[in-house]
């Protein structure tokens, strides 16, 4: 059954943006005083009239916030059809999830979310034949306030887990050891280690893990820096830890581990951006220093230990990326033995399992998994369905089995095992997803960027669509730091495919879906680029006739934020509303928050003043002009945000509120006990969702039944 109804052109978005006007007009928007502040930055003279909010802790931020916050709830409560959007909601969310997996000896770990959890529950499978058991229900943490699970690492054995969780989506992790067998936790606590990673020593005795400093270790403007590399043994103090790496150098350096499964060899990779890293080794049973594997080099790197060989994928002279053999009793040698070269496919992953080598690729986006020999001998292709992606996988070398978990945008979570030996495929585990996907398609497209470069993009919508324009299109898109958009499962989008919706979802320059060339066009001054790519899918999608100006929405969230921050203050008559969902906007002192000085080798460094001109050049913040009419916009920010600073969200909001007369009305919520949006609540979602939906239904003139 049709679920849409759009009347030609434009005549229900006046319609729906009508019916809001008396509400609207009842539920202004706070008054927002403007403060004279302006720096000048690099002969630049900037003006921040909302600079006053940048201060969280100040009783009037607070107050304004929310008011904003009860106004937005205000506004899209009275939506025609708000509860018919969250009883659909609902209904799709109670279709299970299934996230990361793990195999370790034999034991799968895995998270899922079934229908009667808020968040996903990390789960035990003991062998193949065995019931998944629970082993850490994050609800069961917390109460009021959400505890959220982080991250977790098994030992070796998989006897002993290593995981930590946060209080409120904070992520400023706390790291505790849960026997699995007894479900015991041992006494060891150790504060700071927020997206640890940890090497597990052989005899789980011990390991190697990343925190942070602690208050007063460090000056408060460098908390989030300075990650280091400690060694803890079972049982002792944490706080009498021996340090065994940090990097002086440059204290936005991201430092992370990886131990041999012998115990042998130490690896430390030290990421100076998303584009670059060293490597540095130890032998534990020779002792002495590190010895650099790579180092200096302008390529991104990692791997894994087989016996005295490291395989390292790296895209050194090779931006689609190749896998090469070291010596590791010989580290510091240039002469790299070629495994896998490079082919016209960027290599996502690899990993090694049985005696073979699982590399995973991507090919114009989606997923390709093959086989190899350890000496790079091609050995077959491991099935995948068309126009798929593997979301996790898991294999080790003492292992047979290799699980993967395979998605697309109409197809559920489904886990599946190869066996190295005989080269079956079984499925292990699926979800039940009650809906009727036979009405609904999905493809890829290509168009041109305003450079010529030919851009992929993802189109999901019912068969039998018309293109005459007035389709309801939603344009999402991500752009950077080498994260790739890929076919994936979202349980809510469907609530937008019923009702006759186009979910577009292009492969912008910054990502890496076609190697790091690919990703270095959409960074520091190329990064324009991501940006051009995206106003280019929304020309493209209006003159294919999926969607005019009307009848387009454009959705992003914390870089994606500022790729519609930016698509809106660039080319605003090209869509009705956006949703700006945790946002960057203010490029100019994003660097001056939290953690966020690690993100200049990806967007470039304010303070430098030939990096600043192009910064400022696209800064959304920095870009409103007040004559412009600017799509409805909804931005989002979590007050325990520890990586995007609400600020960004709260002085746009401001900005556009303040405009003469804004046609559409700009929306926002601070959302209290919530961080990045990373592990919120089901329920939390589905009201978050609803919202969203409602937001888009009455700016497009969607009926929401």
């Amino acid at each position: 059954m049709e679920r849409r109804s759009v009347a030609a052109g434009a005549v229900l978005v006046i319609a729906a943006i009508a019916v809001l006007a008396p509400a609207a007009a009842a539920q202004a928007p706070p008054v927002t005083r403007s403060v004279d502040v302006a720096d000048t930055v690099h002969g630049v003279r900037i003006h921040d009239p909302y600079r006053w909010l940048e201060d969280l802790d100040s009783e009037e931020v607070q107050q304004w916030a929310d008011a904003q916050s009860a106004r937005t709830e205000a506004l899209l409560s009275q939506v025609p059809g708000h509860s018919d959007i969250y009883e659909r909601l609902g209904e799709l969310f109670e279709i299970p999830a299934i996230g990361q997996l793990w195999l370790r000896d034999g034991r799968l770990f895995f998270t899922r979310r079934d229908p009667e959890n808020e968040q996903m529950v990390l789960y035990v499978r003991d062998n193949p034949d065995a019931d998944p058991r629970i082993l850490i229900d994050p609800d069961l943490l917390g109460d009021e306030i959400p505890v959220h699970l982080d991250w977790w690492h098994p030992s070796l054995d998989g006897r002993l887990l290593a995981y930590g969780t946060s209080v409120g989506g904070s992520e400023l992790s706390t790291l505790r050891v849960l026997n699995t067998d007894t479900m015991e936790h041992l006494e060891d606590e150790i504060s700071g280690t927020r997206a640890a990673s940890i090497g597990w020593e052989p005899d789980g005795l011990g390991f190697y893990y990343t925190r942070f400093p602690l208050a007063g270790d460090v000056p408060d403007d460098e908390l989030f820096y300075h990650r280091t590399i400690y060694h803890h043994t079972l049982g002792d103090d944490p706080s009498l830890d021996p340090k065994i790496f940090a990097y002086e150098d440059d204290m936005t350096a991201w430092p992370s581990l990886s131990l041999s499964r012998d115990g042998r060899f130490l690896l430390i990779y030290v990421y100076l951006g998303a584009a670059r890293n060293d490597i540095y080794v130890k032998d534990l049973d020779r002792g002495g220093d590190f010895i650099p594997v790579v180092e200096g080099l302008d390529a991104r790197s990692y791997g894994v230990v087989i016996g005295s060989h490291f395989y390292m994928l790296t895209t050194q002279d090779a931006p689609n990326g190749r896998i090469v053999r070291v010596d590791l009793d010989d580290p510091a040698a240039i002469d790299w033995t070629p495994v896998v070269p490079e082919s016209e496919h960027a290599i996502q992953s690899f990993s090694d399992a049985g005696d073979m080598l699982m590399v995973l690729y991507m090919e114009n986006a989606q997923s390709r998994l093959r086989v190899f020999s350890l000496e790079g001998r091609y050995v077959s292709d491991v099935s995948l369905p068309a126009l798929s992606s593997v979301a996790d996988w898991t294999a080790d070398h003492t292992e047979d089995d290799v699980y993967f978990n395979v998605t697309s945008f109409l197809i559920p979570p489904t886990v599946f095992r190869y066996t190295v030996s005989t080269g079956a495929v079984s499925e292990v585990m699926t979800v039940e997803a009650p809906i009727d996907v036979t009405p609904y398609t999905a493809e890829q497209v290509w168009y041109e960027s305003k450079d010529g470069t030919r851009i992929s993009m993802f189109l999901v919508h019912r068969k039998d669509l018309t293109l005459d324009g007035t389709n309801p299109t939603l344009l999402s898109g991500y752009g950077g730091f080498a994260v790739p958009i890929r076919p994936g499962f979202a349980r809510n989008r469907f609530l937008w495919l019923e009702r006759g919706g186009v979910f577009a979802a292009p492969n912008l320059r910054g990502g890496n879906e076609y190697g790091e060339d690919w990703h270095r066009g959409g960074m520091l001054d190329m990064k324009q680029n991501s940006f051009d790519d995206f106003i280019a899918a929304a020309e493209w999608l209006a003159s294919a006739g999926y969607a005019d100006s009307d009848h387009l929405a454009v959705w992003g969230g914390s870089n994606g934020g500022l790729l519609v921050g930016a698509f809106i203050t660039q080319r605003p008559e090209l869509a009705a509303v956006a949703i700006c969902d945790v946002p960057l906007l203010d490029m100019v002192r994003y660097h001056t928050f939290y953690g966020a000085r690690i993100w200049t080798a990806e967007y470039g460094d304010p303070d430098n003043p030939d990096e600043f001109d192009y910064i400022y050049k696209y800064s959304p913040y920095h870009r409103v002009d007040e004559t412009a009419s600017y799509p409805a916009v909804f931005f989002t920010a979590g007050e325990s945000d520890m990586r995007v600073h609400p600020s960004h969200a709260m002085k746009m909001t401001a900005k556009l509120q303040a405009l003469a007369s804004p046609d559409r009305p700009i929306l926002l919520r601070l959302e209290r006990n919530a961080g990045h949006g990373l592990a919120a609540r089901m329920s939390r979602m589905q009201e978050q969702y609803a919202d969203y939906y409602s937001f888009l239904f009455m700016s497009l003139g969607i009926e929401a039944d």
